[in-house]
Parts: structure tokens; sequence; C-alpha cells
């Protein structure tokens, strides 16, 4: 239980903390406060990189538990979950493309929903 409650909390913080800062962080500075919005956005990289981090451990914790290691599902999932990361890094070394913002969270989104369908 302590593992999945773990897995969810990272997801919360790195799709929730994505959510805010599309939503509410980068609307309220973007054009006022560029090193503001840069700041927030090393911060909040970061946390993310920490919760990356507990849902690689979390998440393949779960599969072995579960012996859902060769679930169709889960494959497609981890696939994502791998697209995001090469998201996410070109996003760093091309920070002034916007839309890759946008398509990193949309992935997330499918990977949530995924893992919503795993757990049942």
């Amino acid at each position: 239980m302590i593992v999945r409650y773990l897995h969810i909390l990272a997801m919360a913080v790195f799709v929730g903390g994505q959510f805010v800062l599309a939503f509410a962080v980068v609307p309220a500075l973007r054009g006022r406060d560029r090193e503001g919005l840069r700041a927030v956005a090393r911060r909040f990289g970061w946390a993310s990189l920490g919760a990356l981090g507990v849902l690689v451990v979390t998440g393949a914790s779960m599969a072995s538990t579960y012996s859902r290691w060769d679930d169709g599902e889960l494959q497609l999932k981890l696939s994502l979950v791998l697209l995001v990361g090469v998201l996410i890094l070109w996003h760093l070394r091309n920070g002034a493309a916007h839309w890759l913002q946008g398509a990193i969270f949309l992935v997330s989104l499918v990977i949530v929903w995924l893992g919503l369908a795993l757990a049942h």
C-alpha cells in the first residue's frame, strides 16, 4: 500500500505541477517577470526529476509485485513514459518550443489514464 501511495503522490507532483505551471504560473508571469518564470520552471524541474525517480522505482516495484511486466497496457504506458522523457530532454534543449510543454502534459495525462486502468 505504501508503494502505491508514493507512486500516486509522485504522479500528483509531476502532473499537478505541470497543470499549475500551464494554467496559473506561466499566464500570470508571461511578459512580466521572465527571470521569475525561469526560476519557477527550474525549481519545478528539480521537483519533477525527483518525482520521476520515485515513479520509476515504485512503478517497477508494483509491476514486479503484481506480475504485470507482460501486460500490454503496461507496455504502452512504459512507451509513453519513454516518450515523455524524450520530450522533456528536447524541451530542456529548446525551451522556446512552447508546444513541447503541451505535448508533455497531454502525454502525461494519457499515462495517468493507463495507470488507473492498470490499477483495476
